[in-house]
């Protein structure tokens, strides 16, 4: 038997309506609705573990935390023994995009909740990218009906480099200042325009001017190893934090410069280990770094975990449990000007704990939300209702045209019997490229491609307008070995169709099946489909439950791996490789676009 509640019941009051309540229940004057006794407080407040604490709660919220909560003990009053465990603030994510997990919001809590994330800030740009503002109207509404914390970041970068993409929408400045009025609104989503930043485009400076006039925090992405005067001028910008750093130096420098340091651990980005060694080699306050996902596929999800499973790999790296747990809740809320109501076991704050019996190993056993019991041992014990989207954010993908494998012919320069090409290199668990050259051969007029050398085809299909444009390029890193081809509309941040392969057929078949499914990510082999997981809602995330696209993402990873991909999470970087404010080399709906001038490029040398 559970205690699950519906869904509104675990929405609490504003601290303001009950203060009173939670003062009665602190002097014994009125009973708890839930007292948890015996437990080691993990208070991220002093950095201490205090031994043989007892926690009350009211009305969603802790009123009572110290050594004896019987006063608080009345008729009605649940009572759960900790036996001595963990009681940890619930793991807050402080930089994610659900759409990154191929499901709902909705879906993406069923996920994580179990795993001990109870507030997370997302950022939808990516459906922003192809529905607009009316896109992230229905993210924003799905998020303040969940029985966690959800809290939104407007997109600020839609298109994310104006002039080398075109996205299905555009977002405005008005467009930021209108949302900046919405209810579940946190502040202004990661600005990955640096280099407009720095030279002051008025959109840019305009945006993050309405997020500060309405008290709100302003992310920040900045994509460039170059720590001189265009860093500089980003941060006088107003970027307040910044989760793109790979290096040590990185996360020194922009502690220094007053911003938030934000450490990812996502399915394929793995920065936490390099740039933890600023605190626990370098000696830096670790008050002003936070952990994040940015991103986690649902596989991880369902499979890893989600924020223990960067906890965890934190404490692994040599930081005290204590500083990783401070890095994943008080660090975060603190960050987001929420330190009020989430991050902690204090009172006043909204009742989200973990009663976890192994510190190290984030072992997490029971998770509350407002409150409520919402997980244990690994199984959700409440029932979310799933989330309708309309019809509108459906039927995104417009091809404008049936494929086929002759729109993936390079033509080579006239008489050329071989030619020097760029090619864009994947580097594995990291997000950006190399800017990479080969020597390819031509055959009949046509660019082929050396899968020898592991020199696949890349090519980007427009699919918002219907215009039947393609951009042809090569890419390396994939280790494709037999004739294939991966198609995906999910290909941040314009999120028009990414195909990869070694096969022109294949690759023709499978952008045309991700037509006729309305989008999502398909592998295809020597004419056969031998994956494929739908995504209807914008072209970018299932509506199925998280544990069927899970399973669906899982037949995925291993077909890619028949036909010879050895990546780890190869799916994360194949649906970055059109993302033009990462360095170095990327693929757009307008060409090449080389990163780290901003320009469009040539593809042959």
């Amino acid at each position: 038997m559970t205690n699950a509640k519906p869904r509104s019941a675990v929405k609490p009051k504003p601290w303001t309506e009950v203060a009173t309540h939670l003062v009665d229940v602190a002097m014994g004057r009125k009973p708890a609705d839930l007292v948890i006794r015996n437990g080691r407080w993990v208070n991220v407040h002093s950095g201490e573990i205090v031994p043989g604490t007892d926690i009350a709660i009211a009305a969603g919220r802790f009123a009572y935390c110290g050594p004896n909560a019987g006063h608080a003990i009345g008729q009605g009053t649940k009572v759960v023994d900790a036996g001595g465990r963990y009681l940890v603030p619930g793991l807050c994510d402080a930089h994610m995009h659900v759409e990154s997990g191929m499901v709902t919001v909705t879906e993406f809590c069923r996920a994580v909740i179990p795993h001990g994330t109870t507030s997370m800030f997302i950022d939808p740009h990516e459906i922003a990218n192809v529905l607009g503002l009316p896109g992230v109207r229905l993210m924003h509404d799905e998020a303040v009906a969940m029985p966690v914390n959800v809290h939104v970041q407007m997109p600020s970068c839609v298109p994310s480099a104006p002039g080398l993409e075109h996205a299905g929408a555009e977002l405005t400045v008005a467009d930021v200042a209108e949302a900046m009025t919405w209810e579940n609104i946190i502040g202004l989503g990661e600005v990955m325009n640096f280099p407009g930043v720095a030279a002051n485009n008025p959109v840019m400076s305009g945006e993050i001017a309405e997020t500060v006039k309405a008290g709100k925090t302003v992310g920040g992405h900045y994509a460039s190893p170059d720590l001189g005067l265009p860093f500089h001028g980003y941060v006088a910008g107003g970027a307040e934090d910044d989760h793109e750093g790979t290096r040590a130096e990185d996360a020194i420098a922009r502690v220094r410069q007053g911003m938030k340091a934000m450490l990812r651990l996502g399915s394929a980005w793995y920065d936490v280990a390099a740039q933890v060694k600023a605190v626990t080699e370098g000696g830096i306050d670790p008050r002003n770094f936070i952990l994040c996902t940015d991103d986690s596929h649902s596989g991880t999800l369902v499979h890893e975990g989600h924020m223990d499973r960067v906890v965890r790999h934190a404490i692994s790296q040599g930081l005290k449990p204590v500083t990783a747990i401070q890095m994943a809740t008080l660090n975060t809320a603190q960050h987001f000007r929420l330190e009020r109501e989430i991050g902690s076991i204090a009172p006043g704050r909204l009742a989200d704990l973990l009663i976890v019996s192994d510190l190290a190993r984030m072992t997490i056993d029971e998770v509350y939300g407002h409150g409520v019991r919402l997980a244990k041992a690994g199984k959700l014990e409440i029932d979310i209702a799933a989330y309708d989207y309309p019809q509108s954010a459906k039927n995104t993908v417009k091809l404008g045209k049936k494929l086929a494998a002759g729109d993936f012919d390079i033509s080579a320069p006239q008489g050329a019997n071989e030619v020097r090409a760029r090619v864009i290199g994947v580097i594995e668990n990291q997000a950006p490229t190399r800017a990479l050259e080969a020597d390819l051969p031509v055959e009949d007029g046509l660019v082929a491609m050396d899968r020898r050398n592991d020199v696949c085809q890349i090519a980007l299909v427009e699919r918002h307008r219907g215009t039947g444009g393609v951009t042809n390029a090569f890419v390396s890193g994939f280790g494709y070995v037999e004739d294939c081809a991966m198609a995906s509309s999910v290909a941040h941040d314009a999120h028009h169709i990414i195909v990869v392969g070694t096969n022109k057929d294949d690759m023709a078949l499978a952008v045309n099946r991700l037509g006729e499914v309305g989008g999502g990510v398909v592998l295809y082999s020597r004419g056969k489909e031998l994956a494929l997981v739908e995504m209807p809602i914008a072209g970018l995330m299932s509506d199925e439950r998280a544990e069927i696209v899970a399973a669906k993402a899982e037949r995925l990873t291993e077909a890619m791996r028949k036909v010879g991909c050895s990546l780890n999470n190869a799916y994360m970087q194949h649906s970055l490789l059109a993302l033009v404010v990462i360095p170095e080399l990327r693929i757009s709906d307008v060409g090449l676009v080389d990163v780290t001038t901003f320009q469009k490029v040539d593809l042959f040398i």
